[in-house]
C-alpha cells in the first residue's frame, strides 16, 4: 500500500483516502491507484460502496502546475493522467466523493467521476480552467453538464468562479450537505444506505443509468486533450498558471 492512498473496508463499505495534505493534487500514479483499489472492490462480495475522501484541508485541487511531472511537461503527464481516469468510468462499485475544503479543476474532475458528492456548506466546487487559461479536463466536458445541466455547467465553466455547499446542493452538484465536522459521517449514512439495498439490483440500475457515459467521457478526454494541447503553448496559458501560483489575478491578452 502506498502511503498517499489509504485503504480500508467496515460493513461493506470501502474508504480509500488521498494523503496528500494540504492540496491532495493527484498525478498518474495516485489516480491508478484509486482506479486499482476501486476495480480490485468490485470483485469483493464484501464491499458493496466506496467512499472517496482525503486528508488535511482541501478535497483535491487537481494536477500541481507548479511541481512535479505537470510542471516539466503538460502534454505528456496529463496524456498518462487522462488514460488512467478514463478507467475510473470503468468501476461497476458506486462511489461517494466526500467533499471538504475545495475541489478544483482537475479535483473537480475527479469529484464528478463519482455517483455521490456529499459536502459541507464550507466546501468549494470550482471549475477554474479557464481562469488558468486553457480548456477543461478530466472529462468535465461531459460530467459536469451531466450532473448540474448545460447552463449551469456553462457558468461555472466560463466565469471560473467559486460554487459553495449550498449553492451546489441546490445545483444538485452536492447530493449531501453534512453538518460542520459530520462529513464523513454523512458520507457513511449514505453509503449504508445504498449498502442495505440488494447489490446485484444497485449495480444493475446504476449501469443502466451510466450507460455509454464511459465512452462518452473517453471521447471528451481525447478532445479535451487536444484542446490543452493548443493552449498550453499560449501566452495567457503561462500567465494564467503563474498567476495562480503566484495567488494574483491574472491578465489575459489573448495571445
Amino acid at each position: 500500500m502506498s502511503n498517499d492512498l489509504s485503504i480500508s473496508v467496515e460493513g461493506g463499505v470501502a474508504l480509500l483516502e488521498m494523503r496528500r495534505p494540504p492540496a491532495n493534487h493527484f498525478d498518474e500514479a495516485l489516480i491508478g491507484r484509486i482506479v486499482d483499489a476501486a476495480r480490485g472492490f468490485d470483485h469483493d462480495p464484501d464491499c458493496r460502496v466506496i467512499i472517496l475522501a482525503s486528508e488535511g484541508k482541501h478535497f483535491c485541487a487537481g494536477a500541481d502546475f507548479g511541481g512535479g511531472e505537470f510542471a516539466a511537461d503538460h502534454v505528456t503527464a496529463a496524456e498518462r493522467l487522462y488514460r488512467r481516469a478514463a478507467e475510473l468510468f470503468d468501476v461497476r462499485t458506486p462511489i461517494i466523493a466526500a467533499v471538504q475544503g475545495t475541489a478544483v479543476g482537475g479535483g473537480l474532475g475527479l469529484a464528478c467521476a463519482a455517483d455521490f458528492r456529499v459536502a459541507e456548506a464550507s466546501t468549494r466546487f470550482v471549475a477554474n480552467f479557464a481562469r488558468l487559461g486553457f480548456h477543461q479536463g478530466f472529462g468535465v466536458s461531459v460530467t459536469l453538464p451531466e450532473i448540474v445541466g448545460r447552463q449551469a455547467a456553462a457558468d461555472m465553466l466560463l466565469t471560473g468562479r467559486r460554487v459553495g455547499g449550498e449553492e451546489a446542493l441546490r445545483l444538485r452538484l452536492a447530493d449531501r450537505l453534512a453538518a460542520p465536522g459530520h462529513l464523513r459521517q454523512t458520507a457513511r449514512e449514505l453509503a449504508a444506505e445504498i449498502a442495505a439495498s440488494a447489490p446485484l439490483a444497485v449495480r444493475s440500475i446504476r449501469a443502466t443509468l451510466r450507460a455509454g457515459l464511459a465512452e462518452r467521457v473517453r471521447a471528451a478526454l481525447d478532445h479535451e486533450l487536444a484542446e490543452q494541447k493548443i493552449h498550453w503553448a499560449t501566452r495567457d496559458s503561462a500567465e494564467g498558471i503563474a498567476a495562480s501560483l503566484a495567488r494574483r489575478p491574472p491578465v489575459f491578452t489573448g495571445e
